[in-house]
């Protein structure tokens, strides 16, 4: 059987590139403070490290009628900012690409 020829992290270059990250931030929640931050910050920190501008998309929950306070991802965002010893701007808009969003990464600088 051949090799999968699988890239990591570690075969890119990512200096002054946008790199965009699907991270799994469904974490729990107990009156807007997170619980339970076991979520692996590794990958992130060496992205910033090699001078990335690391865009992070996630969800949380599954609101039903548009979006909903108690499924913020703020809470995550303050968090994220603590573990990777990082300025981190929570883009708060109702769509996925909306123009809070377009406007944090216009204005991001390399790390």
């Amino acid at each position: 059987m051949a090799g999968l020829n699988k890239v990591s992290v570690d075969d890119i270059n990512v200096k002054g590139k946008k790199v965009l990250v699907r991270v799994d931030f469904n974490v729990p929640l107990k009156d807007g403070i997170i619980t339970n931050d076991t979520e692996a910050e590794e990958i992130i920190k060496k992205l910033i490290a090699d001078g990335g501008k690391v865009v992070l998309c996630s969800h949380l929950g599954k609101p039903k009628n548009g979006p909903e306070d108690k499924f913020s991802l703020a809470p995550a965002a303050k968090r994220l900012a603590e573990l990777v010893d990082t300025n981190v701007i929570f883009a708060k808009d109702d769509t996925v690409v909306g123009d809070n969003a377009k406007k944090a990464v216009a204005e991001m600088k390399d790390g």
